[in-house]
């Protein structure tokens, strides 16, 4: 099995637009690992989720280039365009807040793609997620299958991937989109399901499961996800989507009980509330099609990923309990002031 897709086109510079996130650091540092003439701008507004301690480890590569503004700056963005678009915001926890979602996420995505008409990208790679299909009993979810959102966030993303969608076919802007089941791995932020687990469990604190803890998720190793996003750029075709998942269904609270197993801490731990708005029940995508047509598969096994997630925040510590103390938004605020 190929651990990399096979080049057709080696672009020179991609403009990671939310690059300090979870997804988007692991996907930098992916790149950067794996491509030695790629180039990387970083554009983050460095919002909750945004750290910069998360590319630590690349700040002083010659390669890499972290800028902090805002895509829907159009100045900016006309100035830093060039190459190929990762597109991506996870803004799940705070989904009550409509107008923020609305406006981080389907304004922006309209916002990147006018300037798009000039400059000529090789690629706009927009990354969205399986919620946009809404929940189902059964089955799976395939590229063809109708968006049917059913919380605001989904909404949003639907939205921008339809605009996305249809600059390809009004401008053909060669648009790649994916959909990616849930990821696990480092550097996600803790009031995550699986982060805020761990450090709970590594705290001696409860771990909070909403509703009843049978809702389902496909998880997918960070690492796997980066490496689908490799192949849909190098490989994809523009105008095509492509599910990403690696056919991991767990239970949240099937979930827990493993992560607290491999822990050797008690279930006792896990406490029970209020499910949250627009919770739907199951996830499930048919990821085939990025299979068979581009030749990726996953590599992490759940067990495989679900350990090294966990060995993770244990030995960095000193990572996410800035973050759960609030330390690190006052310090990024003094050191990257508002434009």
């Amino acid at each position: 099995m190929n651990n990399s897709p096979t080049t057709h086109h080696l672009p020179h510079t991609l403009l990671v637009t939310g690059g300090a996130g979870f997804i988007g650091s692991n996907f930098i540092r992916y790149i950067l690992n794996e491509h030695s003439d790629w180039q990387i701008i970083n554009l983050d507004k460095l919002t909750y989720a945004g750290n910069l301690e998360n590319l630590e480890d690349v700040k002083d590569n010659p390669r890499y280039h972290f800028v902090k503004g805002d895509i829907a700056d159009r100045k900016l963005v006309d100035a830093l365009f060039s190459g190929e678009y990762f597109a991506a915001n996870s803004l799940t926890p705070n989904t009550q807040d409509l107008i923020p979602n609305t406006q981080d996420l389907t304004p922006n995505t309209q916002d990147l793609t006018p300037n798009t008409q000039d400059l000529t990208p090789n690629t706009f790679l927009q990354v969205s997620t399986d919620e946009v299909y809404g929940s189902t009993e059964k089955g799976k979810f395939i590229e063809q299958s109708p968006l049917s959102p059913n919380s605001p966030y989904a909404a949003s993303k639907a939205a921008a991937d339809l605009l996305c969608h249809a600059y390809w076919k009004t401008y053909q802007l060669p648009v790649i989109i994916t959909r990616c089941s849930n990821n696990l791995g480092p550097f996600q932020f803790p009031e995550k399901f699986i982060p805020l687990a761990v450090t709970n469990a590594l705290e001696n604190k409860s771990i909070p499961i909403y509703g009843d803890g049978s809702n389902v998720r496909d998880w997918i190793y960070v690492a796997d996800h980066c490496r689908a996003l490799d192949f849909a750029l190098q490989k994809g075709e523009p105008g095509e989507i492509y599910n990403i998942a690696a056919n991991q269904e767990k239970t949240n609270l099937e979930l827990v009980y493993k992560l607290l197993n491999i822990m050797h801490e008690p279930q006792s731990l896990v406490t029970f509330v209020t499910d949250r708005p627009g919770h739907d029940r199951r996830y499930a995508l048919d990821a085939s099609k990025i299979t068979t047509q581009l030749g990726w598969k996953p590599t992490y096994s759940f067990e495989e990923a679900l350990t090294t997630t966990i060995n993770w925040y244990v030995d960095h510590e000193h990572w996410w309990r800035k973050i759960k103390s609030g330390e690190y938004a006052e310090y990024y605020q003094r050191m990257y002031p508002q434009r």
